[in-house]
């Protein structure tokens, strides 16, 4: 079996207007991003998705759409799908980073294998670990004060166990917004804050400490990218735990993050790390040096976030009942993409053992929305 085509749909769907994002990198009102359908010589076909967002990893759905036909298709049509180290090591050798654009290809062969083997992608990657449903937590943007209430109000009657809140920019606002969150969830409800690389590290221990009495659990990348001494500055001297997001992309970030004893937990998914193997690669690394790995989130649709599901499933490390991720992207927007989409029931999420990665594409769908 051979890859023989690869096509391109470069897709724009808006997002629920009670679900827009708002965080220090900005807001995200829609999402343009790039699905994937690689064909094999046998007539099998896959799909993947890059996720892709400028202000995230400096990949938009042009630049996606441009590398995959004039650059990375070339090095992959006529290989083996079957063979994902070498089509990663040939992509990378073909570009640099652009992980969002890549992990399309990947997981469209995995996709691809799955349905060959008639196997679910986790069976693929050894095997269920945990139930095909996981609990989440959801990503609470940084709203005004009265709009941050009523989304709290909203999620605790929606189930929700655990509310991440965006901060990283200004303290006292974003200060004032975890206070609102912490009186409406009570007590007993988990608390992480995410400042998206949005402070240094003096005003993220500053803040942390002013929001001692609000019990915050997780502490999710509170300084810049790149700044691993920064990061492990924070954890060394506040008291929740420290996660690390924005700042790892690719085994060489997190050997670095092992390396200075930056961080508690990984957040981690295949779009962001250039695809399922190379995310289960950091997973198992993590494990091995004692670091937990949750799930992040781009606000994926069905495809990357049956892709994620399958990573959960199959990973012990990726630890989603002590440290619940965010795979609800295709419920925060108005339209899905997939016949039989992710099943989402607040925070709970179920995917299928369907062969491959499950997802059916609704192709008229993606017509419609076609950029």
């Amino acid at each position: 079996m051979k890859i023989a085509k690869i096509e391109t749909y470069p897709v724009q769907i808006p997002l629920k207007p009670q679900r827009r994002m708002k965080s220090s990198l900005g807001q995200h009102i829609v999402s343009p991003y790039l699905i994937v359908k690689v064909v094999t010589d046998t007539g099998l076909e896959g799909v993947g998705e890059a996720t892709v967002m400028p202000r995230w990893s400096g990949e938009t759905v042009w630049s996606a759409e441009a590398l995959v036909k004039h650059i990375l298709a070339p090095q992959v049509i006529g290989r083996d799908p079957e063979d994902i180290p070498g089509l990663a090591q040939a992509m990378d050798r073909a570009a640099q980073h652009n992980w969002f654009t890549k992990s399309a290809i990947e997981m469209a062969c995995w996709d691809i294998n799955g349905k060959a083997a008639g196997k679910p992608v986790y069976e693929l990657l050894g095997g269920a670990v945990r139930p095909l449903t996981f609990r989440c937590r959801f990503s609470l943007g940084a709203y005004e004060p009265d709009r941050a209430r009523r989304r709290a109000e909203e999620l605790i009657a929606e189930g929700f166990e655990t509310i991440k809140v965006k901060v990283g920019g200004d303290p006292a606002a974003d200060i004032e917004r975890v206070r609102i969150v912490r009186e409406v969830a009570g007590p007993q409800r988990d608390i992480v804050i995410d400042a998206n690389c949005g402070w240094d590290a003096e005003t993220a221990i500053s803040a942390c400490h002013e929001m001692r009495d609000l019990n915050i659990d997780v502490f999710e990348q509170p300084t810049p990218d790149g700044d691993y001494a920064a990061l492990a500055r924070v954890r060394r001297k506040i008291e929740p735990e420290v996660m690390a997001d924005d700042i790892c992309f690719n085994m060489i970030h997190a050997q670095e993050l092992v390396r200075n004893d930056c961080c508690d937990v990984i957040s981690l998914y295949p779009g962001k790390q250039g695809g399922i193997q190379k995310c289960v690669d950091i997973i198992e690394f993590a494990e091995e040096n004692g670091v937990a790995c949750s799930i992040g989130s781009n606000l994926e649709w069905d495809i990357a976030t049956a892709a994620m599901g399958h990573v959960i499933v199959a990973c012990q490390n990726m630890q989603v009942e002590k440290y619940p991720g965010d795979v609800l992207g295709p419920d925060y927007h108005q339209v899905r993409i997939a016949k039989n989409p992710i099943q989402i029931e607040g925070p709970l999420v179920t995917i299928t053992d369907a062969p491959g990665l499950g997802i059916d594409v609704d192709w008229d769908i993606v017509e419609q929305h076609r950029m």
